[in-house]
C-alpha cells in the first residue's frame, strides 16, 4: 500500500461518518403539526387584514421566540400560535399559561428594544385545530393576555 493510503482512509470514514450524524432526521410529528399550524395562521392573519413581520423571532441569548409578530392597523401585535392535532379536553390557546405569558412578555420588550418605534402593542393568541380528514379549524383571540399580569383573571373568554 502507498504511504498514506490507511489515513486516507481513515480519513474518509471519519468524514462519512460525521456527515451521517449531520443529516438532519424526519422531523418530529409534534414538530411537524406546529409547524404547518404557524403557516396556516400567518395565511389566516394576513387575511384578516394583518401585516406579518416577523415569524420564529428570536432574541440573542435568550430562551424562546415569539411565534408571529405584525400589525393589526397600528397596533404591532405579538402572535402565539397553538396548534393540536385533536380535540383535546382543554382548548388549545389555554396553553398560553403565566409562565408562556411570562417568556413572550419578556421577549416582546426585547423587540421593542430592538426596534427605532414603539407604536401600541398587545398579545395576540391563534389555536390551530388540525384534525386529520377535516379541514383546518382557526381561532383568532386579539388582545389575549395584557402586558401586566392579572391574577386569576382571564382574558382568554373563558
Amino acid at each position: 500500500m502507498p504511504k498514506g493510503t490507511i489515513a486516507g482512509l481513515i480519513a474518509g470514514l471519519r468524514d462519512r461518518v460525521a456527515e451521517f450524524f449531520r443529516r438532519p432526521g424526519p422531523e418530529a410529528a409534534h414538530l411537524a403539526t406546529g409547524r404547518r399550524g404557524e403557516q396556516l395562521a400567518s395565511h389566516f392573519l394576513r387575511r384578516q387584514g394583518y401585516s406579518i413581520l416577523a415569524s420564529n423571532w428570536r432574541a440573542k441569548g435568550r430562551k424562546g421566540e415569539i411565534d408571529l409578530i405584525g400589525f393589526d392597523g397600528d397596533v404591532l401585535c405579538f402572535i402565539e400560535v397553538k396548534t393540536r392535532a385533536s380535540h383535546g379536553l382543554v382548548p388549545a390557546e389555554l396553553a398560553v399559561n403565566r409562565a408562556k405569558q411570562h417568556e413572550l412578555r419578556g421577549m416582546a420588550a426585547l423587540y421593542l428594544q430592538s426596534a427605532r418605534r414603539h407604536p401600541p402593542s398587545r398579545f395576540d393568541v391563534v389555536s390551530v385545530y388540525l384534525v386529520p380528514g377535516q379541514p383546518a379549524e382557526i381561532d383568532l383571540f386579539k388582545d389575549a393576555f395584557p402586558w401586566r399580569t392579572m391574577g386569576v383573571t382571564r382574558r382568554l373568554g373563558f
